[in-house]
C-alpha cells in the first residue's frame, strides 16, 4: 500500500502505453542520440498510477487511500485507463493546498489546449524525425510551440511563399523522378521498376532532411529556438519543431521529396507484376511480357511489395546518419537573405516556371517548324515525356498537402491524410492506365494528344499527389503495432483498388500498344 505522502505521477513512459492516445504535436522526434539515451522504465510504467495535471493528493486523518475521482481533473480520454489500473478505494476530498496547485498547474502549457490555428498533428510536413524509436518516445507535449505571425499580413505573406515552394519544387522533384525512370530502365536491369530508384532518392533526402540540424540554424524570426539558453536536448527538441514552419524546408520537403517519390506508380507495378503485364524494356524482338505460370506472377508481386517499402525505410535512415555525419560541415542558409529576397523572389518564379510549362505544352520545341524539329506532330514527344508532367504536378502537389493538413489529425495513430492521398492517387493512376491502354472511339487511349495527356496525369498530377518519403517517416513516427496496421492498410487498399480497376480491363479486354509509345 502507499504511504501517505506519496503522490500520483505522470511517468515519463506514459505515452508508450498503448490504451494512451500518441502524441499529437509534430516534434515528437528527435536525434539519434537523444533517442538512444532515452530507454524507459518499463517497471515505472506499471508501478505507477498516471494522473492528468501531476495533482499531489494528501490522505485524511482516519481516511484510507483512494484513487481520484473524474472531477479532479483526470484526462477524460484516458479515464477507462486508470480505472483499469487502480483499484476502487473510498472517495477523499483534496485539501485547499491541493486545490490551489491543481489550478497552478493547469496554467502550464502542457495541460493548455493549443493556440488556435496551430495544426498539432501529424502533416504532411510534420513527420518525426526518422532516427525517433516510439518505443524509446517521451511526453514532449511541453515544448513550447512556434509563436504565430501577428499580424494577418505577415501570415497571408507565409502561405503565398509555401504555395510558391510547393510549386517551384515539384516541377523540379517531378523532372528528377523521371529523369531517375529513364536512367535506371535499361536492358537486363535488376530492379525493373524505373521508380523504385525514385522512391528510394527521395527517401533519402526527406531523411537527411527531417534529421539535420544545421541549415536552418540562424534566427529566423521569433518562433526561431534559442541555441546559447537551452539544454541541448531542448534545443533540439524545438529545432525540430520550428524548421516545420519555414517555406524553404516544406518546399524541399513536401514538394521536392514528395514528388521525387509516387506511391501511386508503385501500386500501378504491383498490379503488372501480379498480372505479368509489364513491359520487357530493351528486349531487341518484343517489349511483350515472357508468359509464365500464375506463381511466378505472385513471387513477382511479392518482390515488388517487399522491395519499395524496405528500400525507402533504409534510405530514410540512410539520410538521417548522413546529416549527422556531415554536421560539422553542413552549411547554414542565411535567414535574412531568405527572407528578404529569396521569399518574394518565389512567387514571380514559382509561377512563371508553371506558366512556361503550359506554354511548353502548347508550342513544344520538337513540333514541326520548331527549335528541335520532327517532320511532322507524330513524332513529337516532348509533351507526353516530361511537359504535360511538369503542367499537372503542381496541382497534385498543393492537393496533397492540404489534404494531409485537414486529415492527418483526425486519427493520431493513422495518418488519415496520406492515406487518403495515396489511395485517391492510385484509384486515378489505375484509371489513366486503362484510358491509355484500351481501344477508344478515337483510336487506342484517344489519339497521340490524348495518350501524352493521360501520361502528364499519371506521371504529373497522380506522382504529385501520392508520396513515399512522407509515408515511411510517417511509419517510422508511429509505435510499432500503429505502423504495421498504417503501412499495411495503405498497400494492400490500394493493390485492391488495382485489382478491381485495371484487373477490369485487363482481363477482359486485354491491354493495346498506346499510341504515344508508353
Amino acid at each position: 500500500m502507499r504511504n501517505s505522502d506519496d503522490n500520483y505521477t505522470l511517468p515519463e513512459t506514459f505515452l508508450d502505453l498503448d490504451e494512451a492516445p500518441p502524441a499529437t504535436y509534430d516534434d515528437r522526434g528527435n536525434s539519434l542520440e537523444y533517442s538512444l539515451s532515452q530507454e524507459p522504465n518499463r517497471s515505472q510504467v506499471h508501478n505507477t498510477v498516471p494522473l492528468a495535471h501531476n495533482a499531489s493528493l494528501r490522505q485524511q486523518p482516519g481516511q484510507l487511500p483512494s484513487s481520484p475521482r473524474s472531477g479532479q481533473h483526470l484526462n477524460p480520454r484516458n479515464h477507462s485507463l486508470f480505472r483499469s489500473r487502480t483499484p476502487s478505494r473510498p472517495s477523499i476530498r483534496a485539501t485547499e493546498d491541493d486545490t490551489n496547485q491543481i489550478s497552478a498547474q493547469a496554467q502550464n502549457p502542457v495541460f493548455r489546449n493549443p493556440p488556435q490555428g496551430y495544426h498539432g498533428h501529424l502533416t504532411e510536413i510534420a513527420a518525426p524525425p526518422p532516427v525517433n524509436d516510439p518505443s524509446q518516445r517521451e511526453d514532449q507535449t511541453s515544448i513550447e510551440k512556434p509563436t504565430e505571425p501577428k499580424s494577418q499580413t505577415s501570415e497571408m505573406a507565409i502561405q503565398a511563399y509555401t504555395i510558391s515552394y510547393l510549386i517551384f519544387f515539384s516541377i523540379w522533384g517531378t523532372l528528377a523522378r523521371l529523369g531517375l525512370q529513364a536512367l535506371t530502365t535499361y536492358p537486363g536491369a535488376p530492379a525493373t521498376q524505373g521508380v523504385l530508384w525514385a522512391n528510394v532518392g527521395g527517401s533519402l533526402i526527406m531523411g537527411f532532411l527531417a534529421e539535420d540540424r544545421q541549415m536552418f540554424q540562424e534566427p529566423w524570426g521569433s518562433a526561431s529556438p534559442s541555441r546559447t539558453t537551452l539544454p541541448p536536448i531542448e534545443q533540439s527538441k524545438r529545432y525540430a519543431a520550428f524548421k516545420k514552419t519555414i517555406p524553404l524546408y516544406i518546399g524541399l520537403s513536401t514538394g521536392f521529396c514528395g514528388c521525387l517519390t509516387s506511391f501511386s506508380s508503385w501500386q500501378r507495378d504491383s498490379f503488372l507484376a501480379l498480372a505479368n503485364a509489364a513491359t520487357i524494356t530493351g528486349n531487341s524482338v518484343s517489349n511483350a511480357p515472357i508468359p509464365r505460370n500464375g506463381g511466378y506472377s505472385f513471387l513477382a508481386l511479392l518482390a515488388t511489395l517487399i522491395l519499395t517499402p524496405t528500400l525507402c525505410l533504409g534510405a530514410l535512415q540512410v539520410g538521417a546518419h548522413v546529416a549527422l555525419g556531415l554536421q560539422s560541415v553542413t552549411p547554414k542558409v542565411n535567414a535574412t537573405i531568405t527572407r528578404k529576397i529569396v521569399d518574394p523572389a518565389m512567387i514571380p518564379l514559382a509561377f512563371l516556371s508553371w506558366l512556361g510549362a503550359i506554354f511548353l505544352a502548347i508550342w513544344p520545341p520538337d513540333r514541326p517548324f520548331g527549335s528541335s524539329a520532327h517532320a511532322t506532330w507524330l513524332n513529337e514527344t516532348w509533351r507526353g515525356d516530361a511537359i504535360f508532367a511538369c503542367v499537372f504536378a503542381p496541382l497534385g502537389c498543393l492537393t496533397r498537402f492540404y489534404i494531409s493538413i485537414l486529415l492527418n489529425g483526425r486519427m493520431p495513430s493513422f495518418p488519415l491524410g496520406t492515406f487518403v492521398v495515396n489511395i485517391f492517387g492510385s484509384i486515378l493512376e489505375g484509371m489513366f492506365y486503362d484510358l491509355q491502354h484500351v481501344r477508344l472511339a478515337a483510336g487506342i487511349g484517344g489519339g497521340l494528344v490524348s495518350c501524352q495527356v493521360l501520361q502528364g496525369l499519371m506521371d504529373g498530377y497522380c506522382g504529385s499527389t501520392t508520396t513515399i518519403s512522407t509515408w515511411v517517416a510517417e511509419l517510422k513516427g508511429l509505435r510499432r503495432r500503429h505502423a504495421y496496421i498504417y503501412g499495411g492498410a495503405s498497400m494492400f487498399t490500394g493493390l485492391a483498388f488495382m485489382i478491381v480497376i485495371m484487373g477490369s480491363a485487363f482481363w477482359t479486354d486485354g491491354y493495346q500498344a498506346t499510341a504515344c509509345g508508353k
